[in-house]
């Protein structure tokens, strides 16, 4: 390596490339430490009230989208695949083999971001979001068998049921199939009985949802615009081998993205993916 490479690499504060790398690495390290603890703390906080409500927790999560998550979590596996080559890349000053990687990468977080949109986005048109969207959807599926009016009888279940799919098969329904579904495994149940689903736990488990993978996603788009900067750096040729450190150190934080992503599919996805109703 020449002097001027050295020079234009090696900050001033470091003896050699070696102890700038590790001190990089380190830096890294501390930062993705207290990630880990943060998102620790919101798996242990989800697990307590997973055990604490079982039936409504397997209940909520049997409507979320499971071909999402799951194609989802094939482009996260790969676009740590993707920018491991980018690391190989840059160590062996392959600028063009960097960028494409790095762009390849880009593509498939952002691919996710996208899909997570339309996730998203289809949740909130089934109103299956906690707060006043969630309960004016549940309630309106309730009055439908339960009418306020003392002049309106109660529908009977097997009344209910065929309500509910008649609904369901018009062009226009009233009505969600969450909250029919849920109206009707709570007929005849008080709210004390042991397989009463209580609509609340439900937001609650939404809540836990949005929360972790909003969270998750904002890490996403915080690592995308890391990628970004290192592609226009790359096309710099700002990124000489001997600095190959500056790709390792934000694959690290995408790792520990992609990482997170495979302990919230279970957690979120697959704890109603045995679900068949009570």
């Amino acid at each position: 390596m020449s002097a001027h490479t050295h020079s234009s690499v090696l900050k001033h504060h470091f003896d050699h490339l070696e102890q700038q790398h590790a001190s990089e690495r380190l830096g890294m390290w501390m930062f993705l430490a207290t990630e880990i603890l943060f998102f620790g703390g919101l798996f242990g906080a989800y697990t307590v009230y997973r055990l604490y409500y079982p039936t409504e927790f397997e209940f909520a999560s049997s409507k979320l989208n499971r071909v999402i998550a799951t194609i989802n979590t094939l482009f996260l596996i790969t676009s740590s695949m993707t920018i491991t080559f980018g690391i190989r890349a840059a160590k062996l000053g392959d600028r063009a083999g960097l960028i494409r990687y790095l762009v390849l990468t880009l593509l498939l977080g952002g691919a996710f971001m996208v899909m997570k949109g339309f996730e998203y986005n289809a949740d909130f048109e089934e109103r299956y979001v906690p707060g006043t969207l969630f309960r004016s959807e549940y309630n309106a599926a309730f009055e439908a068998v339960f009418p306020t009016s003392p002049l309106q009888p109660p529908l009977s279940k097997e009344q209910a049921k065929a309500y509910f799919e008649q609904d369901a098969q018009s062009a226009h329904p009233k009505h969600q199939h969450w909250a029919a579904e849920l109206v009707l495994l709570n007929y005849g149940k008080s709210t004390k009985d042991p397989d009463y689903i209580d609509p609340g736990k439900v937001q609650l488990f939404l809540s836990f949802y949005y929360i972790m993978t909003g969270i998750h996603g904002i890490h996403i788009l915080v690592g995308l615009g890391c990628i970004v900067w290192l592609i226009i750096e790359a096309a710099r040729g700002a990124i000489p081998p001997e600095n190959y450190s500056t790709v390792e150190v934000v694959s690290l934080y995408w790792h520990l993205v992609d990482g997170i992503w495979l302990f919230l599919m279970p957690l979120l996805y697959l704890a109603g993916a045995g679900w068949a109703g009570h």
